[in-house]
């Protein structure tokens, strides 16, 4: 039997959560193992839009100027109804009049940040092709079993591998959630450079809401997202991407032609289906982010519905602030057993505690503001772009507005 490889920290998954958490560490002088199961660096999806806390923490790992020199930065948001065609609100991001200032935001391709965080660590800390298929006490060490029949033994077992986790399991959490919301996306690269300003724009309808990004000057991302209650009519949706795009258009109707055609001439392999899901809060409240020498963090921890943006900003504060906690643990040079274990136990309680209640309280918003956001109802969709367009706004500035700290 092959023998059994020991770390001090070992990560499971390579994506945006672990990563970060590991170029954290590495900044302190803490050396961590990243096991990513594929090939090379997997970057699902195709942009996330950055807003202000993100960016503080991607400057924490040292890492934001790289990102910022290739996304522009947004002027504001713009938000329509596709009810009547009308805009309901226009908001600037450089508001020095407003209470909590500016805020920086970019929408910054997936395989970008990966790449960037990846370039940044020490050779060797990313291994690919390792799966882990199981998880074995071992004293006071945890004994990762992988597919190809390798076993780690480490002091610290970090699970960034997302909404299917298994780590997470092992903590004791449940599967994630629907939310009976189902999504699409997709990005188009022009030859030509686009018209669009720098600005978000997000449409509202009855039952769905879509946003148009430009990333840079020939890249667009747009998102749609829907609620219905005909199961059947979602797996049809599913299975036929051609009737999928023309979905979205026919709900899409309203929109400019000119912001429209960029989802016209999205290639049909783009427009993936795929229902929401989200933790429960209460699980949160009850559950175990950490236990002894095991944490969860990105969205292994905290899975949520995507309208305040701040599901990978999320992730990137909980890598500084975890990277944090360990490498004070860590510099206490503790002996090895029963001290170093209780040392670590402590730290990650820590970070449990910080990150609880901003995981809920983010949770919580994303889903009550997308309930209101994708409404059906008459009722709340006259609340919604007559009253509450600019509550909402503020709503998702305002959750932006954290600062994860600096790595010290």
């Amino acid at each position: 039997m092959e023998r059994i490889i020991e770390e001090d920290i070992v990560i499971v998954g390579a994506g945006i959560a672990g990563l970060t958490t590991s170029l954290g560490l590495h900044r302190l002088g803490i050396r961590s193992l990243v096991l990513e199961s594929s090939d090379n660096l997997r970057a699902t999806g195709f942009v996330l839009t950055l807003w202000e806390n993100a960016w503080k923490a991607l400057d924490a790992v040292g890492v934001g100027d790289i990102l910022r020199h290739q996304h522009i930065q947004f002027h504001g948001l713009v938000t329509t109804t596709l009810i009547t065609g009308k805009q309901t609100s226009t908001t600037y991001f450089k508001d020095n009049t407003r209470k909590n200032g500016s805020h920086e935001v970019r929408c910054v391709r997936r395989h970008i940040i990966l790449e960037a965080l990846a370039k940044e660590l020490p050779s060797g800390t990313i291994k690919y092709m390792s799966k882990v298929v199981a998880i074995q006490e071992s004293g006071f060490s945890k004994i990762l079993h992988l597919a190809d029949g390798a076993r780690i033994k480490t002091k610290v077992l970090i699970g960034c591998d997302g909404v299917n986790s298994m780590v997470a399991k092992w903590l004791g959490f449940k599967e994630a959630s629907p939310i009976g919301r189902y999504t699409t996306r997709g990005y188009v690269e022009l030859k030509n450079t686009h018209d669009l300003e720098p600005m978000l724009m997000q449409y509202f309808g009855k039952g769905f809401r879509a946003g148009v990004i430009p990333c840079d000057d020939k890249g667009v991302y747009w998102y749609f997202s829907w609620t219905s209650i005909i199961e059947d009519y979602q797996k049809d949706l599913a299975q036929d991407p051609a009737k999928l795009k023309q979905y979205v258009l026919n709900k899409l109707e309203k929109m400019s032609s000119y912001v429209r055609s960029f989802i016209e001439n999205t290639e049909l392999d783009a427009f993936h289906f795929a229902p929401l899901r989200h933790r429960h809060p209460w699980e949160l409240i009850m559950g175990n982010i950490s236990k002894g020498n095991v944490c969860v963090v990105g969205d292994a921890l905290h899975p949520m519905a995507p309208d305040l943006g701040q599901g990978g900003c999320c992730a990137l504060e909980d890598g500084v602030v975890l990277a944090k906690f360990l490498a004070e643990a860590f510099s206490k040079n503790p002996k090895e057993g029963e001290e170093e274990y209780k040392i670590i136990e402590e730290s990650l309680k820590k970070y449990a505690k910080e990150r609880r209640w901003r995981c809920i309280d983010l949770i919580t918003r994303s889903y009550i503001m997308g309930s209101i956001q994708q409404s059906g109802s008459k009722l709340v969709n006259f609340c919604r772009d007559q009253i509450l367009t600019k509550f909402l706004v503020d709503q998702t500035l305002k959750k932006s507005d954290f600062d994860c700290g600096q790595l010290k």
